[in-house]
C-alpha cells in the first residue's frame, strides 16, 4: 500500500483544513462551543465521548489555534476552552454542514433541529458562494488557481486598504 503524504503539507486548503479540524469529533466539539459549551465535563456530557478521545481532540484544537484554555469564568479552579478568533471563523463551515444536513439527511416528518436567527426567530438563510460582484456561483463558475500565501488572488475584488 502506498504511503500517504501528510495532508498538513498539502497544497490544497481543503486537505489541510480536514487534517486540522475535519475529524467528526473535532467538528462536534466546535459545534458545541458555538452553543457556549466551554468545560471539558460539559463537552463530555453533551457528546457522550470517552475522556481520552475528548482530551486528544481538544488538545489538537488548541494546538491548531481553534481554542485557547482560559481560567474559568466563575472563578473556579477549572479551565475553559474558549474559541479564538480563528475558531469563531469556522462558524460558516458548521452552518454549511448543518444546512446540507437539514436539506438532505432527514425523511419527511422526521424531527430535527434548525438554526434560527435570534433577532427574527426565523431559520437562517441558506449560505451561498458569491463572486466579488455579488453574483451567486456554482461549481462550474469557479476554478482553482495557485497563489503564494499572503498575495492577493484577485486585486480587483480586494477591499480598499485604510
Amino acid at each position: 500500500m502506498a504511503k500517504q503524504e501528510s495532508l498538513r503539507t498539502s497544497e490544497c486548503p481543503v486537505a489541510r483544513t480536514l487534517e486540522s479540524i475535519g475529524e467528526r469529533w473535532c467538528l462536534m466539539i466546535i459545534r458545541e462551543a458555538f452553543d457556549d459549551v466551554r468545560r471539558f465535563s460539559e463537552f463530555q456530557k453533551n457528546l457522550g465521548l470517552a475522556k481520552n478521545i475528548l482530551s486528544s481532540r481538544l488538545k489538537q484544537l488548541v494546538d491548531v489555534g481553534v481554542f485557547e484554555i482560559c481560567p474559568a469564568s466563575d472563578g473556579s479552579a477549572y479551565g475553559e476552552y474558549v474559541l479564538t478568533d480563528k475558531g469563531r471563523t469556522i462558524f460558516p463551515i458548521v452552518v454549511a454542514l448543518r444546512q446540507w444536513g437539514e436539506r438532505y439527511m432527514f425523511e419527511e416528518g422526521e424531527i430535527h433541529s434548525v438554526l434560527v436567527d435570534n433577532t427574527h426567530g426565523e431559520p437562517v438563510q441558506p449560505l451561498e458562494v458569491r463572486s466579488c460582484d455579488g453574483n451567486t456561483l456554482g461549481p462550474g463558475d469557479c476554478h482553482r488557481r495557485r497563489v503564494i500565501s499572503g498575495e492577493s488572488a484577485n486585486p480587483l475584488c480586494d477591499p480598499p486598504v485604510s
